[in-house]
């Protein structure tokens, strides 16, 4: 399982507000820097943030000016002549403030919104391009909740809680500056206050930033096990598993709820104490307003302004309040996200890449090749070695755990030999791009891969410009047209996920005729008709045939009838090869190839 999100807050809004004071904040939202690139992509829209940000904050700001000049020009000296163009004042104001706001809100969310399609983009096509081993060692459900559920959450961080944010902090900085014009004995009142609340609420706090991260942890293993489950509804259903795995959820999610529920319990006490500090601060400093305006220090106007700055800065600080809260939250899935983002794939492209030879030649040859999986201590391969000619066919034959399917994988460099070399083409394929590689091969796996579109889609998956024509000219080639033609809505009918409209003859098919198409000059069939019934396996068979006409081939066998015209036989066993030759040279040196083959033909009533 790949690392928890980081914490989300364990504070209320109102304790929020003063986190801006402490490095732990500043320390938790750190990662948010790394969504700047993708912010910056869009300056002209950011220009107009920003524009339209400060023509709201200045008329937010001029209103307790107006404010001000009501009290002590209209209400105290009675003048209603000034009261009505102070009013008059405010509505301009107000239309500004309104026009301005809605203009900020609109391209900041935008911003927002272009970011977040950006992120997914890149987190998707990051992911496409790690190597095998990373996926080995990290579950699908997981990396779908970061690709989904994280990039989702940072919509908030660069959307409206982003413009809430801005605006917040430039309405704190100038009431702040207003306040301190209007009566530095007043502000005075407010540094001494502040302390008195930020103080036991900061050290209350430092408890509870664990109980979000148990939060967290404990949601993505419900989702990782929901995605697991939920992927394997059959083999749920044929093992008669309902109970137990519903059990077994029922049991993570009261966990998850019990972990929320501790955290809102925090989080209930520090608001409970805030609200109490705040509303004595609010007291105080009241207090000391009323005091400066009967000593003459200060006017009743002049009061009046300083409160209501007071106010829009509590407002504000309240507004950063919660916005950290999220932020908080959203800079754990950001980091989550860019961990993937920073993860390199261990599979080395080289710098410069030698071009593949045109036209192919289609061989392939292994040099004392050794190989074992990170996840594991043993070696899977050892000191291998063969070649495979243009056009040849060669056979892989052994039990299971000999090394068969690596060799496929390492063919196609999903990993990196241990030692030795691996030659395509003539080129050791660490010499060359990747993706020029993999094009040399057309690939019919073992349990093939159908995705849920349609046949034409999942046929045109082995080359996405091919024509229609071109789709079913392959299809019929790999027997596929047959079926087909049955279906309600023939080639544009869709299989379901995973194909499970298909049988398993008609999945094979299906995959031999993508190999067709993609017209690679290398197969690589692995164990293509071991799980099938006889009639399956024979259509299957003569599919195949039409697929490896005119390129060299290299075949994992499970049943050895289909193996026996191979030009050679590999026996392998424990990562190497025990012996090799043609089907009627193995089974004359009378070895295991032979006992095999026996034993096999004898079940299926087939005389050697």
């Amino acid at each position: 399982m790949t690392e928890p999100a980081t914490t989300k807050s364990d504070l209320p809004p109102e304790k929020e507000a003063f986190m801006p004071l402490g490095k732990d904040a500043v320390r938790q939202v750190r990662p948010l820097k790394k969504l700047l690139p993708f912010i910056l992509r869009y300056p002209v829209r950011l220009s107009f943030t920003l524009l339209f940000l400060l023509l709201s904050a200045a008329a937010s700001l001029s209103i307790p000016v107006v404010m001000g000049g009501v009290v002590d020009q209209g209400f105290v000296a009675q003048n209603l002549d000034k009261v009505a163009s102070y009013g008059w004042a405010i509505v301009v104001i107000a239309l500004v403030l309104a026009l301005a706001s809605g203009a900020r809100f609109y391209f900041i969310s935008v911003i927002g919104e272009r970011v977040l399609a950006d992120i997914r983009v890149a987190v998707f096509e990051h992911l496409l391009g790690l190597d095998a081993k990373f996926f080995d060692t990290h579950r699908v459900g997981e990396l779908t909740s970061r690709l989904n559920g994280d990039v989702v959450t940072i919509r908030s961080a660069v959307g409206s809680s982003a413009s809430l944010a801005l605006r917040s902090m430039v309405t704190i900085l100038g009431a702040l500056v207003m306040m301190f014009l209007t009566s530095p004995s007043l502000t005075l009142a407010v540094v001494i206050a502040a302390p008195a609340i930020v103080l036991p609420v900061v050290a209350f706090s430092k408890r509870l930033r664990g109980m979000s991260r148990r939060t967290q942890d404990a949601m993505a293993d419900l989702s990782a096990m929901a995605t697991e489950m939920l992927g394997a509804t059959r083999t749920v259903k044929a093992f008669t598993q309902e109970s137990e795995q519903s059990r077994l959820y029922e049991q993570r999610s009261e966990m998850s709820f019990g972990a929320e529920v501790s955290r809102l319990l925090a989080r209930s006490v520090l608001v409970g104490m805030v609200i109490f500090l705040g509303t004595a601060a609010v007291v105080f400093l009241v207090w000391w307003g009323a005091r400066s305006v009967f000593e003459g220090s200060v006017t009743a106007g002049q009061l009046t302004q300083f409160l209501i700055y007071a106010l829009m800065a509590s407002g504000a600080l309240t507004n950063v309040s919660e916005v950290l809260g999220i932020l908080q939250s959203v800079s754990g899935a950001t980091e989550r996200l860019a961990e993937l983002l920073e993860t390199e794939p261990q599979i080395r492209i080289a710098e410069p890449t030698l071009p593949m030879p045109q036209p192919a030649l289609g061989t392939m040859a292994f040099e004392h090749v050794d190989f074992s999986y990170e996840t594991g201590n043993d070696t899977v391969l050892r000191d291998l070695s063969f070649v495979v000619n243009t056009g040849q066919t060669v056979a892989l034959v052994g039990a299971s755990g000999s090394g068969k399917s690596t060799i496929l994988s390492l063919l196609q460099r999903f990993y990196d030999v241990s030692a030795g070399v691996i030659r395509v083409d003539g080129l050791d394929v660490r010499d060359v791009h990747p993706t020029q590689l993999r094009q040399r091969f057309a690939y019919v796996e073992q349990e093939p891969t159908i995705f849920a579109g349609t046949v034409s889609d999942n046929i045109r998956f082995g080359k996405p410009a091919a024509s229609q024509t071109d789709i079913v000219a392959a299809a019929k080639a790999a027997l596929v047209d047959d079926f087909v033609r049955e279906l309600p809505a023939g080639y544009d009918t869709v299989v379901g996920e995973r194909g499970v409209m298909l049988s398993g003859g008609q999945k094979q098919r299906l995959a031999i005729a993508r190999a067709i198409l993609r017209d690679a000059p290398i197969l690589l069939l692995d164990e293509a008709t071991s799980a099938l019934d006889a009639r399956s396996e024979k259509l299957v068979q003569v599919a195949l045939e039409h697929l490896m006409q005119g390129r060299t081939t290299l075949v994992i066998a499970h049943r050895l009838a289909t193996i026996r015209d191979a030009d050679a036989i590999l026996v392998m066993d424990k990562g190497r090869i025990m012996d090799q030759g043609t089907h009627e040279e193995l089974v004359l040196r009378d070895g295991r190839y032979a006992e095999l083959a026996k034993l096999q033909f004898r079940l299926e009533g087939i005389a050697s």
